[in-house]
């Protein structure tokens, strides 16, 4: 449960029209109570027009009985879903081919026969041995471009003016100044050209699968020409090991079936909203000394109390009640305690 708030406390002892009621069943015993704790205040007296506005003060009021007005909280259904984060999915690995060196025993010498008065006659002969088996990588060809040249046009044709002495044979038009005796021609300048170089990609970079060639040894061995012509004699056969490199298992591609994903999520349901209610408290009307003893004892016990227990509904009381109410999620209160926190402290009305 939330606490309750102070602020919107209207504590009332023996309310209303059970006044006489009330002092008759007040206990035998009264409460000390600190001075720094003010009384609860007593609801106003009402008369026939008060009855109009009974709504303002507890239902059903008991003499004796402590009530305070309070704002409720909200109340909320938690409830929990499960959504789906990720579909069930199917993806394709790669499984790379599995190479292991192994040694592998290689004849250099094959057995023989040989006579102890004319020894057998050998000729030497090399024979290729796999060492690594064919392979498979892929390698990046280059584009290729082409430099080619071009003629632009630098300038365009033009004409200029110049000074000459006479008629100048491409000029254009030929003045005369009489007060100068100069002579403008206008001469016809021809365009000018440059060459360019300019790049053209002829084939785009590609990526092509080569073939790496197997490696092999050449082993020498000796090979029987002429057996012996006398005695013979057996000469066992000799080998070499040496380290090749295999293939185990080739690659290959597998379908992986990947599980769908879900995730718990909480969702929250408004049930009721907040109202203003009346609820039954312990306040300094309804509160005997022995009673409040009895809360410092069960507060001392649980460590939230650690001053003197003396019957006194003090400020020291009222915070170690409100520190065992927060810490067991129970109301609290300013200057009273909440009937849920009384009941788990053993104590009522």
């Amino acid at each position: 449960m939330k606490p309750l708030r102070g602020n919107a406390v209207l504590a009332v002892a023996c309310c209303g029209l059970a006044l006489s009621a009330c002092s008759s069943d007040q206990p035998s015993t009264p409460i000390a109570f600190d001075p720094q704790i003010q009384p609860a205040a007593a609801p106003p007296s009402f008369g026939g027009e008060g009855l109009a506005s009974a709504a303002q003060f507890p239902p059903d009021p008991k003499p004796g009985h402590c009530y305070a007005r309070v704002l409720l909280p909200a109340t909320y259904d938690i409830s929990e879903e499960k959504v789906l984060v990720r579909p069930a999915e199917t993806k394709i690995e790669i499984e790379e081919a599995r190479y292991a060196w192994g040694e592998e025993a290689v004849l250099i010498k094959e057995a023989s026969m040989r006579l102890e008065t004319m020894p057998a006659e050998y000729e030497t002969v090399t024979e290729l041995v796999l060492v690594k088996p064919e392979g498979r990588e892929l390698v990046t060809v280059p584009a290729k471009y082409q430099t080619t040249t071009e003629r632009i046009l630098d300038k365009p044709a033009h004409t200029v003016w110049k000074r000459g002495k006479g008629p100048i044979d491409n000029a254009l038009k030929t003045t005369y100044d009489e007060s100068t005796g100069e002579v403008m021609c206008l001469v016809a300048v021809p365009a000018t050209y440059r060459t360019i170089e300019k790049r053209t990609l002829i084939t785009p970079a590609t990526t092509k699968e080569l073939i790496t060639p197997a490696e092999y040894k050449t082993v020498t061995k000796k090979r029987l020409k002429t057996p012996a012509t006398t005695r013979e004699v057996t000469v066992p056969a000799e080998y070499e090991t040496v380290r090749v490199q295999k293939l185990i298992e080739p690659a290959r591609e597998r379908e992986v079936d990947v599980a769908a994903q879900y995730e718990t999520v909480s969702k929250r349901a408004k049930l009721t909203d907040e109202k203003l209610a009346w609820r039954e408290v312990l306040c300094d009307v309804n509160m005997t000394s022995d009673l409040v003893r009895s809360i410092q004892s069960e507060l001392s016990q649980s460590g939230h109390y650690g001053g003197r227990i003396d019957g006194l509904f003090g400020p020291k009381t009222i915070r170690a009640v409100n520190s065992y109410a927060k810490a067991k999620e129970l109301p609290v209160g300013t200057n009273y305690i909440a009937i849920e926190t009384a009941k788990a402290l053993g104590a009522e009305s």
